[in-house]
């Protein structure tokens, strides 16, 4: 089966470990995937949807036959047992994961994919000092953020460059990001060609002029 590039992204990014968890599972292809390269021993699958979950639970239903594979149909991590070792939250946005993790449990490693607000996604993951190892944007039709965290006892420190941007996108800045960048460097200019008021007007340039620092900064490295 041929995968989307984000579907791809999210693989690479999943290791090996005792019990896996997709919260937000839909289709359930990265329990598929994990379960397949012998990557965990078990996974559960979760949905606040009855009918997404069915999906999933469809294209399981040899490894849960096996014993291999969990369903539950729950809001966040409510019913996800708290023994799972790398739990995977994807497609939400910044502040719904942020509530899911509060209202649960923090597991041993952490895969996040926010739609929206990932700044809070890194300030919150940093008050519970947890490491990031991997926070980056990829582009599959649009703008991903993938954030990979760990408890190691060595919480990250980021600066307010890298709360706003992203670590690995300042220090190794991949294509995907810079295009990321130019897109919205454009969009703010012509924002501001079009009537808008005083201190909307202010709000967008200090916006732009971060946005063209970053970019300046960034191309340093290419």
């Amino acid at each position: 089966m041929k995968y989307t590039k984000r579907l791809s992204t999210l693989f690479s990014e999943l290791e090996k470990c005792e019990k896996f968890a997709d919260v937000g599972c839909d289709h359930g292809y990265c329990a598929e995937f994990m379960l397949e390269r012998d990557l965990c021993a078990h996974a559960v699958v979760s949905d606040v949807s009855a009918e997404s979950l069915k999906k999933a639970q469809v294209l399981l239903a040899n490894y849960a036959a096996a014993g291999k594979v969990t369903s539950v149909c729950c809001d966040g991590l409510e019913k996800i047992p708290r023994d799972c070792d790398l739990v995977l939250i994807a497609g939400m946005g910044g502040e719904e994961i942020v509530t899911i993790l509060k209202n649960g449990f923090l597991p041993r490693k952490l895969l996040l994919q926010p739609m929206k607000n990932t700044r809070k996604v890194r300030e919150y993951l940093l008050s519970q000092g947890m490491e990031m190892i991997a926070d980056y944007t990829f582009a599959d039709g649009k703008f991903y953020d993938l954030i990979k965290a760990e408890q190691t006892g060595r919480a990250s420190a980021y600066s307010e460059k890298e709360l706003e941007f992203g670590r690995d996108n300042l220090l190794r800045p991949s294509a995907d990001f810079l295009e990321k960048l130019r897109t919205e460097i454009e969009k703010k200019k012509k924002y501001l060609l079009s009537p808008v008021d005083g201190q909307a007007r202010e709000e967008i340039t200090l916006s732009l002029e971060r946005l063209e620092e970053i970019n300046r900064e960034t191309r340093k490295y290419i």
